[in-house]
């Protein structure tokens, strides 16, 4: 009997310590209630509470994410998409999230999904395809509008996957597909035509090229043409130089042998015109005199 009144004594004492002592970490908060009424908010810490009469809410301040699932909604222009997307939210007052709702996170998700066909059904086909981030700055704002008088904070939202009607799909992979063509024949023209210039530049310069150099050919030719010419003729002229100088030695009568070997000469051509110079006669004078 002993025994048995010392093991209900300890139950006694431990469910009291259980219920008069809580440990609370530092990212959580209780919500104490005592009697019915809040009394505010305790932690972190060691709190002590008074069995039976208090009661206690704990409550998680850290950033939590929920996932809302596929949900379909119709768009703008009456086309139905599904769309599921994360949202994430932070308590900012515990008593808050106590008080003002009796299930925060099925509140939550409900206006979420809510608020997300409202949002949609604003929004055309083609833009809820190309700008979620507009829609999820729509969607953080209008859940952040609803949860504000719950202290919750609304820090994010996040659409994760978008899946349009199997037709408007088989169009968008048709556009995909005429779109990779299109590029194709883009950057297939735009190389031949890089291809065609190029050539046509490599012609160019090449026919500037040739022209230089015939134009440097020419030169050169003309200027060996020149020089060659100025040469023939200093050596014409040193010739006649030097026959002047050897003529003005020679004797007269040399001269005349020299005309007689000349007019024989021209008396072998079949020409019956003969011209004489006017010296000729006076040098056969000359002769004539000096054989007397």
């Amino acid at each position: 009997m002993t025994s048995v009144v010392l093991i209900l004594f300890f139950a006694v004492i431990v469910f009291i310590f259980s219920a008069t002592v809580r440990i609370v970490p530092e990212y959580q908060r209780l919500v104490v209630f005592r009697l019915g009424r809040c009394v505010g908010t305790k932690g972190p810490g060691v709190i002590l509470l008074i069995p039976v009469v208090d009661q206690a809410r704990m409550v998680d301040l850290r950033e939590q994410i929920r996932e809302v699932p596929h949900q379909t909604s119709i768009t703008k222009d009456n086309a139905p998409i599904s769309i599921d997307f994360l949202w994430y939210y932070k308590v900012l007052d515990p008593a808050q999230s106590v008080l003002q709702v009796g299930n925060f996170e099925l509140s939550a998700a409900g206006i979420a999904a809510t608020t997300l066909r409202a949002v949609i059904g604003g929004i055309p086909l083609d833009d809820v395809l190309s700008e979620r981030e507009h829609i999820n700055n729509m969607l953080r704002t209008r859940l952040d509008e609803v949860t504000e008088r719950w202290g919750v904070k609304v820090t994010n939202v996040e659409i994760r996957e978008i899946i349009p009607p199997r037709d408007v799909q088989d169009a968008m992979n048709r556009q995909m597909s005429a779109e990779r063509i299109r590029r194709a024949v883009v950057t297939e023209s735009t190389g031949t035509r890089e291809a065609a210039v190029n050539v046509a530049e490599g012609e160019k310069q090449a026919a500037i090229l040739r022209a230089e150099g015939q134009k440097q050919g020419a030169i050169l030719e003309a200027e060996g043409q020149r020089q060659a010419q100025l040469l023939k003729a200093e050596g014409f002229a040193d010739a006649l130089t030097k026959i002047n100088s050897v003529a003005a030695d020679a004797k007269p009568n040399t001269m005349t042998l020299q005309y007689f070997d000349a007019l024989k000469k021209l008396g072998e051509g079949a020409s019956t015109k003969y011209i004489f110079p006017m010296e000729f006669t006076g040098m056969l004078e000359n002769f004539l005199k000096k054989d007397k």
